[in-house]
């Protein structure tokens, strides 16, 4: 781990003083190494959304440790110091940088750590804050057993995506991955190392969920899981209509255990494939869990049943078996391909949205066949979950009305300039739907949430929640010291001044 707490640090020339990089002669109690590698500072400063680059501190030389000892409360070392979390680095507008501040690398934070756990209660894998999803899924799958809720791409950390939300086509029945751990191990903003769940420590457990990072550094995590299943039926289904599209995706979501698809996830896309089809289609994606041992003529009679309640357009429909983690790793033969092809590593101005159920047509119609008319080079997601299986204790905002609501991501992968659009262009066109959701009123909320002022922010939480995060935030950071690449509070010298001022001006 880069850094996490506070501890003397001197120059390995004890006679030598720097006052003017904000890190010498810090209080820090380290565990692991300061890295000043140009590797590391430039790896640090820059994220897989590729419009913000962070300043890292000037580079200095080796520093040791003269003593140990705990943080002092409300006593930060120096002013001005920041520090973030950086997991693996797929953040979009640089919220795990620390402009000129520290970055904790969480792929070096103990990430071999790995505990499967029974009891009568179900079993669990306690892993470190920093671990891969992908290798959290292999190691559970040596013990018969899975996580029960996914994002759809796994190359992510357990932190990262527990401190947004982490959510996928299992979301619908489990919920996010913030509502399927049970314990954390976090580092708050004034150096305390605490073990939480919903019954210890509970307040900070529901700030650190869905936090952004604002309240703590989340290091270890006790994930639940399930017995895992061999196969997925794994089917797409295409709809020629929007109403008939949701009607459908909203029944399956809203069926009981048993009597609906283990995973649910949809998308709209260009038309070409359905006779009279409008501008666009949509596409619903489909899991159906089974074992290696059912026989196919059953696991036919499942799907043909649930499929036989659906209104797609007759003769689009494709389905193949594939093996459970072949499934939850499909997005892996995207990402060989967008790096093959140079697409990785050009501007990703992705959006992510939340909308009321009740807006969703009306968003059809002005974004997916308005805006968007021309698509966006890339995967246009959209596909409800229940907000009954969110937990409102946690940080995250939904929108604010309504069971069901959708995830619409815009998930870019275009040619750089000049055989695509220019990254600008893409970054105004996003502005161009948040605009126009504003002014036709929908109910809707950013998810992987990035504003530039305070006004924004409290726009985007809403009154109550608001005063609740700026409440949770003097208590476990009150000096501002972790995730300022959020850009929601500023740093503080005194302690709960950020708190008191109303959050802290931008």
């Amino acid at each position: 781990m880069m850094i996490a707490y506070a501890e003397r640090f001197v120059h390995e020339n004890d006679t030598e003083t720097r006052q003017d990089d904000g890190v010498s002669g810090l209080d820090l109690q380290l565990q692991g190494t300061l890295d000043w590698s140009p590797a590391a500072t430039a790896s640090a400063a820059k994220d897989f959304g590729g419009f913000r680059s962070g300043q890292a501190p000037r580079r200095r030389p080796p520093l040791r440790p003269r003593r140990r000892g705990p943080l002092r409360q409300g006593s930060p070392p120096v002013p001005s110091l920041t520090v973030a979390a950086r997991g693996n680095g797929h953040s979009i507008n640089g919220q795990a940088m620390s402009d000129g501040g520290l970055v904790v690398d969480m792929r070096s934070t103990d990430a071999d750590h790995f505990q499967v756990v029974g009891g009568g209660d179900g079993h669990y894998a306690v892993v470190a804050g920093g671990a891969i999803w992908e290798d959290v899924l292999e190691r559970c799958l040596r013990h018969g057993l899975a996580p029960r809720s996914y994002t759809d791409y796994l190359g992510l950390t357990v932190g990262g995506t527990l401190s947004n939300a982490g959510v996928s086509g299992q979301a619908f029945r489990y919920g996010p991955q913030t509502s399927n751990v049970t314990e954390l191990e976090v580092v708050t903003g004034q150096g305390d190392t605490l073990v939480c769940s919903r019954s210890d420590n509970s307040e900070l457990f529901f700030a650190v969920l869905g936090g952004l990072g604002q309240f703590g550094i989340i290091t270890k995590a006790k994930i639940l899981l399930q017995p895992a299943p061999d196969m997925v039926r794994w089917i797409r289904v295409v709809y020629a209509d929007f109403g008939d599209f949701t009607r459908d995706a909203e029944r399956l979501v809203t069926r009981p255990d048993g009597d609906t698809f283990d995973y649910i996830e949809g998308g709209s896309t260009r038309p070409g494939l359905a006779p009279g089809a409008g501008s666009v289609l949509y596409c619903l994606e489909l899991g159906l869990h089974h074992q290696g041992s059912d026989p196919p003529s059953s696991v036919d009679a499942a799907v043909g049943r649930l499929l036989g309640r659906l209104g797609f357009v007759e003769g689009l429909e494709f389905r193949r078996d594939v093996g459970y983690a072949e499934f939850l790793l499909r997005v892996q033969h995207a990402e060989r391909h967008a790096k093959a092809t140079g697409l990785w590593d050009v501007p990703h101005p992705w959006l992510n949205l939340f909308v009321s159920g009740a807006d969703i047509a009306a968003f059809d119609r002005a974004v997916f066949k308005g805006v968007l008319k021309d698509g966006v080079g890339g995967p246009m997601l959209v596909y409800p979950m229940l907000r009954s299986r969110w937990d409102k204790r946690t940080s995250v905002v939904l929108p604010e009305s309504g069971e069901i609501f959708y995830l619409v991501a815009l998930l870019r992968y275009t040619l750089p300039y000049p055989d695509g659009p220019q990254a600008d262009e893409l970054v105004a066109q996003n502005r161009e739907i948040l605009r126009t959701c504003d002014d036709n009123g929908f109910d809707y909320k950013l998810y992987l949430p990035y504003y530039q002022s305070q006004e924004e922010w409290k726009r985007h939480f809403g009154k109550q929640q608001w005063a609740r995060f700026v409440e949770r935030k003097a208590r476990f950071d009150p000096m501002a010291v972790l995730a300022p690449g959020q850009k929601i509070f500023s740093r503080s010298s005194v302690p709960g001044k950020m708190a008191s001022d109303g959050g802290g001006g931008l």
